[in-house]
């Protein structure tokens, strides 16, 4: 179950208010759209993807539903894809309005969108209009602005200290309408009880530094943080129009058994050293790619000498590796195997059996691979942890084989004083 709440304004500079937002707690959907093209034509482009949105997910919400209760990668698919349609509609939708109305030509929108279904959340994304989590005490910004700063920012071609003042600060690379279609970004996310989410426009997120939003969210109501955060916007200038709109995730209807889950989920990935340097929002990515899987004890995950292309983590239950029929270790929860299989067909190089019931989670290094084709960053950042991962056994066993050798020739040494 979610609250939500939004507040639209105008700013102290502009005439006329661009921004368009939807709160809709009944339907799970929540956006913030911020048009361009001047008055009217902003106006139009901003309320027609919003509307075209709406529109879609209403009638699609079967596939919302699904993702609720279905936990399979086919359910996360479908999610994912229903939010880029709806926004590659409302693309195409506007691109073609403003063919049709010389008054409307370059007409756009930055357009960020939040469904809820169930525990889980779907998130699509083009432009700078932002998405930030607070969850835990910590805040998390889970979406990228398409800026040329930006861009600029990735490329190592500026400082963030340049970024701040730079004259294309607030350039554009992707927007909504301007073009038939769009590149759009989309994230599935876990719902934990106490998540508050923040939907907002650059009028509020250009007055804004993200160590700001969680002492600003910690304390205050859920309804009142909306107006808040649009009077902070007007008293540090505001130059632009400001929208706001916050969700509160309840614990009311929450399985407890599912929260302990996807917090176990998280916890894990961030330890395994593969993850471990990715953003929060990266490896929320991971995350949405990963599923679960159950053995009863006694069964086989892995078998030495058998291909295998996955990664397990081991959420709840026992298991233990075995090597030539050889118990060689356990692993309890938290703990991972498997995860060379995400980088080459070598068999496995061990028998891994649950010892009692177990569920794990579980990465594929085909959903693997089509997530680093997607996000680049992501997959230099994991091909350089693939890079320390190895470095580090390779140490290990050269100081192995180092300690071997000694042993052999301490042995070799004392052999003829042995046998006398």
């Amino acid at each position: 179950m979610t609250e939500a709440f939004g507040l639209t304004d105008v700013g102290r500079k502009r005439q006329h208010n661009e921004d368009s937002m939807l709160v809709d707690a009944s339907l799970g959907l929540f956006i913030v759209a911020d048009g361009m093209g001047g008055h009217a034509a902003g106006e139009v482009a901003s309320s027609r993807a919003t509307e075209v949105v709406r529109q879609h997910m209403v009638s699609n919400r079967h596939l919302l539903k699904d993702l609720s209760t279905n936990t399979s990668q086919d359910a996360r698919n479908a999610a994912q894809a229903l939010m880029e349609v709806a926004i590659q509609r409302a693309c195409a939708d506007i691109f073609r309005m403003a063919l049709a109305d010389p008054s409307k030509r370059g007409m756009g929108t930055t357009f960020v969108c939040l469904a809820v279904s169930g525990n889980k959340g779907v998130i699509g994304h083009v432009g700078d209009s932002r998405i930030y989590l607070v969850r835990h005490g910590q805040c998390h910004r889970l979406t990228e602005d398409h800026t040329l700063v930006a861009a600029q920012l990735k490329a190592g071609t500026i400082t963030k200290e340049q970024a701040a003042t730079s004259q294309y600060r607030n350039v554009i690379t992707r927007a909504v309408g301007i073009q038939e279609s769009v590149q759009v970004d989309t994230l599935i996310v876990d719902l934990f009880p106490g998540d508050l989410f923040l939907l907002c426009s650059d009028g509020l997120h250009g007055y804004l530094d993200d160590d700001e939003v969680l002492p600003l969210v910690q304390g205050s109501q859920p309804a009142e943080l909306p107006k808040r955060f649009v009077d902070l916007a007007n008293e540090r200038g505001g130059k632009d129009n400001i929208t706001a709109v916050v969700v509160k995730v309840s614990g009311e209807g929450t399985l407890e058994a599912e929260t302990s889950e996807a917090q176990s989920r998280m916890e894990a990935l961030r330890k395994i050293p593969l993850f471990r340097h990715l953003t929060y929002k990266e490896q929320t990515a991971v995350l949405s790619i990963a599923t679960t899987r159950t053995f009863p004890a006694g069964r086989e995950i892995v078998v030495e000498g058998q291909p295998g292309e996955e990664l397990f983590v081991v959420i709840r239950g026992r298991v233990v590796i075995e090597k030539s029929g050889v118990e060689i270790a356990e692993l309890r929860p938290g703990g991972h195997f498997g995860e060379m299989g995400l980088i080459d067909n070598a068999p496995r190089s061990a028998t891994v059996r649950a010892v009692e019931p177990t569920r794990t989670m579980v990465i594929s290094r085909s959903d693997l691979m089509g997530l680093m084709k997607r996000e680049s960053i992501l997959a230099v950042k994991m091909l350089w942890s693939f890079v320390q991962v190895l470095s580090d056994r390779l140490r290990a066993t050269n100081s192995e084989l180092s300690e071997a050798r000694q042993e052999l020739a301490v042995a070799q040494a004392i052999q003829p004083f042995a046998e006398e």
